[in-house]
């Protein structure tokens, strides 16, 4: 049996129609009085099959229905209650919505429930295509964490290892500051009579800089194989990365130096980079002239 509609009710139907969220009043023991045109078409639902009758109409399942219950009787009790919902839809679907209640009071004391539901199943979608993007990216991260390891693993293997020749001792010591970048060292033993050194420095930091300095490395191999003169090796070297590598706001520097067997001799050139020291026991510290 439909109660009588309230006088106040019927003063907010044409208002509650204008609405662009779905509207649902019921009473207190949860008989629903109205619904408006939203509603309906959130539903599919037409609103003669609804108003009328309480939520089990709407509800075919009983633990929805029980917590549909649950929150209408809290919502009643408190004044007011917000919770998300699946509003069930014509055919048995399930439309993802948040629902608000508010209590309200008649005339006699008696209580009716106000409740506006706002569909959210874009958001919805929107979140899930979020999470389905984010897994890509750790998928994505995951292959590029490998890839970083692997090349810094290779990296590493261009790091000067400590070592005698003759009565010289080269001491080395390599601890990057990125996972991988663009500085790399040289300790080369040329026909057991020359002994080269050689730092480098390439500016910026990670793949790109990784790349450059292991072309400059390889490309220095070659030069010092040669026996070029230290300064034509890195004249060579400066005019290679101007034409195949040079970019806007690119640079590199680089230090060498060329020892003979009897440490009589030393062959210095250097490009940009800090420069060497000469340590004599009981001396300071002083720059290769």
């Amino acid at each position: 049996m439909v109660n009588e509609t309230p006088h106040w009710l019927q003063q907010m139907e044409p208002i509650l129609e204008t609405l662009n969220d779905g509207v649902v009043i019921a009473d207190d023991p949860g008989q629903i009085l109205f619904v408006n045109g939203v509603f309906e078409e959130m539903t599919g639902i037409p609103r003669g099959e609804i108003i009328g009758s309480d939520a089990h109409h709407l509800y075919d399942r009983a633990e929805e229905f029980a917590l549909v219950h649950a929150f209408h009787q809290k919502a009643l009790e408190m004044g007011r209650s917000r919770k998300e919902f699946l509003l069930p839809t014509k055919g048995g679907g399930r439309l993802p919505v948040v629902i608000s209640v508010r209590a309200v009071h008649g005339h006699e004391g008696e209580r009716f429930a106000i409740s506006t539901l706002t569909d959210i199943s874009e958001q919805k979608r929107t979140e899930e295509d979020l999470r389905a993007a984010n897994a890509r990216l750790k998928e994505n991260q995951k292959e590029i964490e490998q890839d970083l390891a692997l090349a810094a693993g290779v990296q590493r293997s261009l790091a000067p290892e400590p070592f005698l020749w003759g009565a010289l001792r080269v001491d080395t010591f390599y601890e990057p500051a990125h996972t991988i970048g663009g500085d790399f060292g040289l300790v080369e033993v040329f026909n057991e009579e020359q002994l080269n050194l050689l730092v480098c420095d390439v500016s910026g930091h990670g793949i790109s800089s990784a790349l450059v300095a292991n072309r400059i490395y390889s490309e220095t191999i070659t030069q010092l194989s040669n026996r070029a003169p230290l300064a034509a090796v890195l004249r060579r070297l400066n005019s290679l990365v101007i034409q195949y590598i040079g970019a806007q706001g690119f640079f590199f520097t680089l230090a060498a130096a060329r020892i003979d067997r009897g440490g009589r001799t030393m062959e210095f050139a250097g490009a940009g980079h800090p420069p060497a020291m000469i340590v004599q026991p009981g001396a300071s510290p002083a720059p290769v002239p």
